[in-house]
């Protein structure tokens, strides 16, 4: 049983359901996310009932929404209560794949309400830094608690990593996330206010299913709500 103050985030690219969807969805029901940041979920015209029957399979909620051409949208549990939800784009280059953030405003029973984020950054490093500076002004930690995740499609050190670090602190490891068969590379990273303690939650997770499911590994991290409670 989980503690009352405990929200466990995971955020993980999903690779469009393209890979072993069996084995995707038997990780995340080990993992068992309070919130899910999805990154490369459909994005067809029609993707909505698979996104929706994904949730369904793995004991989780979608909130929907106006997605438009992007492919980032997260997911919740029965336990968080979802205030309100926003998919927006982020700019690219015309022609490029769309990029965009999906952001709500969620609480626990008995606690204040808090922002979660999942995001999936440009493939062009000229593009992130102002994709990261829209997606602070949004998000304004400094005003209400928020947790971030995604694919940053950069490594620590840069842009993307500065930014976040400076109002918001790491709350994942220092190891390889991509690409899932044989990681080489720290592309994916969760980030949250200061006054959110954190911990990561001990998991055995298959090697084997971790690189049939997609081509990235998950990231997961239980905070610690105790600053919230009513």
């Amino acid at each position: 049983m989980r503690a009352a103050h405990t929200l466990r985030v995971v955020s993980y690219n999903v690779r469009a359901f393209k890979d072993d969807t069996d084995a995707l969805k038997e990780i995340i029901r080990l993992m068992e996310p309070d919130v899910l940041l999805v990154q490369e979920a459909p994005r067809h015209p029609l993707s909505g009932h698979r996104i929706a029957r994904f949730a369904a399979d793995i004991g989780m909620t979608w909130a929907n929404g106006k997605r438009g051409w992007m492919s980032t949208t997260l997911l919740t549990s029965l336990r968080v209560h979802v205030h309100d939800s926003v998919h927006r784009n982020l700019e690219v280059r015309k022609g490029d794949e769309p990029r965009g953030y999906a952001l709500a405003t969620i609480s626990l029973p008995g606690h204040s309400p808090l922002h979660v984020a999942s995001l999936h950054m440009s493939l062009r490093s000229d593009e992130r830094k102002p994709q990261a500076a829209a997606v602070m002004s949004v998000l304004q930690p400094d005003v209400i608690p928020a947790i971030i995740g995604g694919d940053l499609n950069e490594t620590p050190g840069h842009d993307v990593w500065k930014m976040f670090g400076e109002t918001l602190h790491e709350a994942t490891l220092d190891e390889f996330t991509f690409p899932s068969k044989a990681p080489v590379k720290r592309i994916d990273a969760i980030f949250a206010s200061a006054s959110l303690p954190h911990s990561r939650p001990v998991f055995s997770l298959d090697p084997a299913k971790l690189a049939r499911a997609t081509d990235h590994l998950p990231l997961y991290v239980d905070f610690d709500l105790s600053s919230l409670a009513l």
